[in-house]
């Protein structure tokens, strides 16, 4: 695909990492940006769980990412071993987009007034991602789609005469994206500490077993850690002119995927509020950083 760079404007993009609950990390540094109105950006990416999160974000929805988190994805309609051992989803995300809206309305106009906003998931046939820009006639596909995690949500979201599976499958941090679209500079919010390196799926027959309907998914789980790792690689060693900005959740940040403890889960967010204060903190020029010199900054 060609880069599209403008020589005489550097274009900003945003990338926020999916995760399930360790979206309540990015859930607070977005809280900390609509605080002091921050959107220096010109467009956005998100996956799974980050995707939800901008929605908030870009409609300027202070808290809608962490009511959502801690109230209804703790609750027993969206996550259920027992469900699941009966054969049906441990986690239903239609459920939960749908609950969402319906507990803490979007203001629409505001969400598609705002910077675009586009969307990974993965497409079950060839197992590599797709890029939706999210839009009103596609934005509960493409939010059900991007955030249905494989095994987990039994149903197969389709839409444009595709099928699709969590964005995070085949690209959990689409910086590169960003910058096939022309960005040159990037802050990606991720979930993990920046020690993190994804490893490799321990049972590998496991994984073709469980998604022996979707061969090419399956490879593409087993490919995963690979293309998370060349992620954070081109993060760390990006190409010449461009600079990316960082902000992971600190060493101590124990949410995992399917936290439901409320203790914990407010813990990772208010980490989150501090990440992103600090990073509004560093834009502004305040302890001797500025855009100069804060690259790979918090």
């Amino acid at each position: 695909m060609p880069t599209d760079h403008t020589p005489n404007k550097t274009k900003k993009a945003l990338i926020v990492e999916g995760g399930a609950m360790r979206g309540i990390f990015a859930s607070g540094v977005l809280d900390a940006f609509m605080e002091e109105h921050f959107l220096p950006y010109d467009f956005a990416i998100g996956v799974s769980a980050g995707a939800t999160n901008l929605i908030g974000y870009l409609g300027h929805a202070p808290k809608r990412s962490l009511n959502v988190i801690t109230k209804l994805a703790t609750d027993k309609q969206f996550y259920s071993p027992v469900r699941f051992a009966k054969g049906g989803n441990l986690v239903d995300v239609r459920w939960l987009w749908e609950q969402s809206n319906r507990d803490y309305a979007l203001n629409w106009a505001q969400l598609f007034s705002a910077i675009p906003l586009y969307a990974a998931v993965t497409n079950i046939d060839t197992g590599n991602a797709d890029y939706y820009h999210v839009q009103p006639s596609n934005l509960g596909q493409v939010v059900e789609a991007t955030t249905a995690l494989p095994v987990a949500y039994k149903n197969t979201p389709c839409f444009s005469g595709r099928c699709y599976t969590d964005g995070g499958v085949s690209d959990s941090i689409p910086v590169q994206e960003a910058y096939r679209k022309g960005a040159t500079d990037i802050t990606v919010i991720l979930s993990h500490p920046l020690s993190y390196q994804m490893s490799p799926v321990k049972s590998p027959w496991m994984m073709k077993k469980l998604l022996a309907k979707y061969p090419n998914v399956a490879q593409a789980m087993l490919q995963r850690s690979n293309n998370y790792n060349r992620s954070l690689e081109f993060i760390r060693n990006p190409p010449n002119g461009v600079t990316i900005r960082v902000i992971a959740p600190p060493e101590d940040f124990a949410v995992r995927r399917l936290t439901m403890n409320q203790k914990v889960l407010h813990a990772g967010y208010n980490m989150g509020i501090a990440a992103g204060k600090a990073h509004l903190a560093s834009q502004k020029g305040i302890h001797g950083l500025d855009e100069e010199n804060c690259h790979f900054c918090f």
